[in-house]
């Protein structure tokens, strides 16, 4: 059992930068490939970005690719999110999501196993 807690955040203007982040509870955060997704009203949850067990690869939606840069760091048991160059169409909940895989990155909501509450972001123009 996982169980994540996102936190970071809130309400920003056009071209600013927020970093999120995600704290996950128990001694196997290190089995875990881990994921953002986020999701706007009226919208489906989408994928941001995921990362592997151990950091050595990642995979972005082209959306955010360049201005968002996932991160983890196993000894705290955290993934992060750094948010450059913000656009208000990043207004979302972001979410969390943790994968138990031998290996790899993947982009399917329906992989995931565990899942934070969300945090928002809201881009002003």
């Amino acid at each position: 059992q996982v169980q994540l807690v996102e936190s970071g955040g809130g309400l920003v203007q056009a071209g600013e930068s927020l970093r999120l982040s995600c704290a996950a509870s128990g001694r196997t955060f290190s089995r875990y490939a881990m994921g953002w997704f986020r999701q706007a009203p009226g919208k489906e949850r989408e994928f941001v970005a995921a990362i592997s067990r151990r950091g050595g690869s990642t995979n972005y939606a082209d959306s955010v690719k360049g201005r968002f840069t996932i991160s983890r760091d196993n000894a705290k048991n955290t993934v992060y999110l750094q948010m450059n160059s913000l656009k208000p169409e990043d207004t979302a909940v972001y979410y969390c999501a943790a994968d138990f895989v031998v290996g790899g990155t993947t982009r399917g909501k329906d992989e995931y196993d565990y899942w934070g509450q969300g945090t928002q972001v809201t881009v002003s123009s």
